[in-house]
């Protein structure tokens, strides 16, 4: 698909901005009527997402909406652009927001969690923060809103006020904020330097900002900043982090590993190689490949360790440790079927994956069971979370008609036609284990009889405000998998593949 680019200016772009900055403080107001204060969210997330969509015409005729709203000095501003990649995280993270508040409802009202105004504000700054990395027109704007998201995340993380939570949320805030000021600040620097500006180059990912007579060994150590610096994406060895973060309310869980917080770490990572180094530089430096097997250590590694847990929430974030991978291996290896596969995933697994998260948190309002080895027998009490369960495993897996088996066959055919068997065998494996530590789970659920002693018949499916978005988001995600082309038609008009 081909098209070309123009650039439009309008300040539209920022309405979405707009009604996620002015949001938290409608949710503060509202503090004392809780209807309203939830009604806030949604109807901000709806707002939201169709504030992003009403630019989609224009994106898909292959315009890019852009505006800045001021210079700092010349090279370095506040700006904002809207291209088919920036469609893509924008559109998951406020499409998803209506939905993880009508599920924070039940799950926060049935466990009587305190401080609920504090949670939907960082909430709703946190989502803020995501639409703002998906609009950056330049690094200096994305690094703003990367640090936005860090911030207003670690009261979510901490938000028991326990010993473990603060635990966790310490390491969360030193692997976040201590990478991107030792790596990503310095990488941004010396971008600076070498090229005089921070815009990314949009409308072509085959050119960066590099300048050709730019040192290659300067521009190899700012990439390698950059890789080191964005540790949202939780690449091995900055990933620890992520299954600290468990710590958190379950929906924050889901906020951290489907919509906001490692959905900007990829994005980010993605954005930085294909609108800041280019494909050709990064082709010229050998940089991909090398990063591709990084990814592929990651997938592995992180897949290994989650088949040993038996926290259903534990295991959850290993796969997304894992799965987070599959879009820095698809966008590395700088084919056109492989950065399309890469760059589906980012929406692909955000459905998937907060279909899981949403379905352990409703087992564990019904229930209070976090052990998978307690949860023989549980399918037969909620079926519609289970059953909501197994459709996002299948999608993980690779499994047809899921949308995660359309990731899976864009990035076998990228590493299959640049002549990467062992990239083809990380991915092969990494679909047996996904198999091997999410099939036990649906297996225990439906087709095991309960332990002697266990009363399941004490239990129910949790709240229908939790189970009505938990099985819309595994109805999506199937729906994704037989209509692989919607997101795909944005990535093509980004890329233009």
């Amino acid at each position: 698909m081909t098209v070309s680019t123009e650039f439009i200016t309008s300040a539209r772009i920022l309405i979405p901005l707009a009604i996620t900055l002015v949001a938290p403080f409608f949710i503060w107001f509202f503090r004392e009527n809780i209807n309203r204060r939830e009604a806030v969210s949604i109807w901000a997330g709806i707002l939201t997402f169709l504030s992003v969509a009403s630019m989609v015409p224009d994106v898909m005729e292959g315009k890019i909406v852009e505006y800045t709203l001021f210079t700092l000095f010349p090279g370095v501003k506040v700006s904002f652009a809207a291209d088919g990649l920036a469609f893509i995280f924008a559109l998951i993270a406020s499409f998803l927001w209506v939905f993880a508040t009508s599920y924070n409802i039940g799950y926060m009202r049935t466990l009587n969690e305190h401080a609920q105004t504090r949670y939907y504000f960082c909430f709703a700054v946190a989502i803020f923060g995501a639409v703002g990395v998906a609009f950056s027109a330049n690094i200096f704007t994305l690094y703003l809103f990367y640090e936005i998201i860090s911030v207003f995340t670690y009261p979510l993380v901490a938000h028991h006020q326990d010993d473990v939570s603060f635990n966790g949320a310490r390491k969360y805030m030193v692997y976040l904020m201590g990478t991107s000021k030792l790596f990503l600040l310095p990488a941004m620097v010396m971008t600076y330097v070498l090229c005089g500006t921070l815009d990314f180059h949009l409308g072509d990912v085959a050119q960066g900002i590099f300048p050709p007579d730019a040192d290659p060994t300067l521009v190899t150590i700012t990439y390698v900043l950059y890789i080191a610096g964005l540790a949202k994406a939780a690449l091995m060895p900055f990933h620890n982090w992520l299954p600290s973060a468990m710590v958190a309310p379950t929906p924050v869980s889901a906020l951290l590993h489907a919509v906001a917080v490692v959905k900007a770490g990829v994005f980010s990572v993605s954005r930085v190689i294909l609108s800041g180094f280019g494909v050709d530089l990064m082709d010229k430096l050998g940089l991909g490949l090398p990063t591709a097997y990084l990814a592929a250590f990651t997938i592995v590694t992180a897949s290994l360790i989650a088949l040993t847990k038996d926290d259903i929430k534990a295991r959850l974030a290993y796969s997304t440790v894992s799965q987070l991978s599959y879009i820095i291996i698809g966008v590395a290896m700088l084919t056109p079927e492989a950065v399309q596969g890469g760059l589906m995933h980012i929406a692909h697994h955000a459905f998937s994956k907060i279909t899981l998260f949403f379905g352990a948190g409703a087992i564990y309002v019904a229930t209070h069971l976090k052990k998978i080895s307690l949860m023989d027998g549980l399918g037969r009490r909620m079926p519609w979370t289970f059953g909501a369960f197994a459709i996002a495993s299948l999608s993980m897996i690779g499994v047809p008609p899921v949308c995660g088996f359309a990731t899976k066959w864009y990035l076998v055919k990228g590493a299959v036609s640049i002549g990467q068997w062992g990239l083809l065998v990380a991915l092969l494996a990494s679909t047996l284990l996904n198999a091997g530590y999410f099939g036990p789970i649906v297996y225990r659920a439906f087709f095991k009889a309960p332990a002697e002693g266990a009363n399941i018949e004490q239990y129910n499916e949790a709240p229908l405000c939790m189970v009505i978005p938990l099985f819309t988001t595994a109805l999506i995600s199937v729906w994704l998998g037989l209509y692989p082309q919607t997101f795909l038609n944005f990535i093509n008009v980004f890329g233009k593949f």
